[in-house]
């Protein structure tokens, strides 16, 4: 009997993990008469965080009142487990998409993640664990900061609002007199430092809404408030890996909430007991929406490489299209990829056809392991 472990992300915009299991473990047993499949939807720190240790854990959510991306009041919800640790999104309430077509990342705010971190400290959690990816936002996560009680003030000692335009501003920072008090651990899936050409302003702002001159203003703005938060707490943040994660919000974990941060999708196979499940797998099959250069850089796909490579094992990944840079995942043992959108096509028709698709790339995945066993 064949046993296969199916570990996939999501499919940005189209696909949840857990839908993404459901097909590629139809067409698997439609190829496969006699084959053993075990599913592990995945994350790695951004949406679908809560969900994947939902399904893995238990728990329950929480949903109470927030600030969104632009300080509007909306609700948003965290998950609890049973072990009394609060996962919080990021992108719950800063999060891209929730910024629609009006993408600004010098106005947009973390102060809702804050609310959530304060909300769960008051009502019993015990830590939390933070998921960085898929923001909207630039601030360093100082508007997370100033919801839990710290204060950001301009050269004529007023206090201001920390959002990435006004980051350029700030001249100290005062730190609040009681702290959450429960250790914080955040979720990372990149390595790039705080500022500078690899930073968060400069290799994510564009796609955030920033043009040419707002990603130098950010960039400034991020160089700026590490400067001070140097002077004022002395703890030096902008070249820790993964600082430049969530608009500089890795930072921000470290700064103001004596966080650590960690890669996500390590997080996530440590709790899942991803090893565990990969030692009697003939093959492990996992993907995302996208593989390219940035996939053999701490995403869920360079995450199950390593471990598969490690236990020996024979994995490939089912994708939905490809980027620049995709084939150095095979550096990582990945023996072969498969598309369920080679071919570019518009957006509606990518998320009108993507089952149907992603079936069709996962039958031909199984065809191929059947001609193998």
């Amino acid at each position: 009997m064949a046993k296969i472990l199916i570990a996939p992300d999501s499919f940005k915009g189209t696909l949840t993990a857990g839908e993404v299991c459901d097909i590629i473990c139809e067409a698997f047993t439609e190829t496969i008469e006699n084959c053993e499949i075990t599913k592990l939807p995945v994350a790695d720190g951004g949406e679908g965080l809560c969900a994947c240790l939902e399904q893995v854990s238990g728990g329950e959510y929480r949903e109470c009142e927030v600030s969104g991306v632009f300080a509007e009041k909306m609700r948003a919800s965290y998950l609890i487990l049973p072990d009394k640790t609060a996962v919080i999104e990021t992108a719950s309430c800063a999060g891209l998409p929730l910024a629609g077509d009006n993408k600004n990342p010098l106005l947009a705010t973390t102060r809702g993640v804050g609310e959530l971190i304060e909300n769960a400290a008051e009502n019993g959690a015990e830590r939390i664990l933070l998921g960085l990816g898929g923001s909207a936002t630039n601030d360093c996560g100082a508007c997370m900061a100033e919801a839990l009680g710290w204060k950001f003030i301009d050269k004529n000692g007023d206090e201001i609002n920390p959002v990435g335009e006004s980051l350029i501003n700030i001249r100290h920072i005062i730190r609040p007199e009681k702290t959450i008090g429960i250790p914080v651990i955040a979720a990372c899936d990149v390595d790039n430092p705080l500022y500078g050409e690899s930073g968060a302003a400069y290799v994510f702002a564009p796609q955030k809404g920033a043009d040419e001159s707002a990603v130098n203003l950010l960039d400034e703005g991020l160089r700026n408030i590490a400067r001070v938060i140097e002077a004022d707490t002395g703890m030096k943040v902008a070249d820790i890996p993964g600082t430049g994660a969530a608009g500089g919000m890795g930072a921000g974990v470290i700064a103001f909430l004596g966080g650590e941060l960690k890669r996500g999708i390590d997080i996530i196979l440590d709790i899942a007991r991803f090893d565990e499940k990969a030692r009697d797998a003939d093959l492990i099959i996992t993907g995302e929406g996208r593989l390219d250069s940035q996939s053999v850089n701490g995403k869920v796909i360079s995450g199950i490489a390593k471990r598969a490579q490690k236990a020996g094992k024979k994995v490939i990944t089912i994708c939905g299209c490809s980027g620049d840079g995709y084939e150095e995942i095979k550096k990582l043992g990945v023996s072969e990829t498969f598309f369920s959108c080679p071919e570019p096509k518009p957006w509606n028709e990518v998320v009108k056809d993507c089952r149907k698709d992603l079936y069709s790339a996962a039958l031909m995945a199984a065809k191929n392991f059947a001609e193998g066993i």
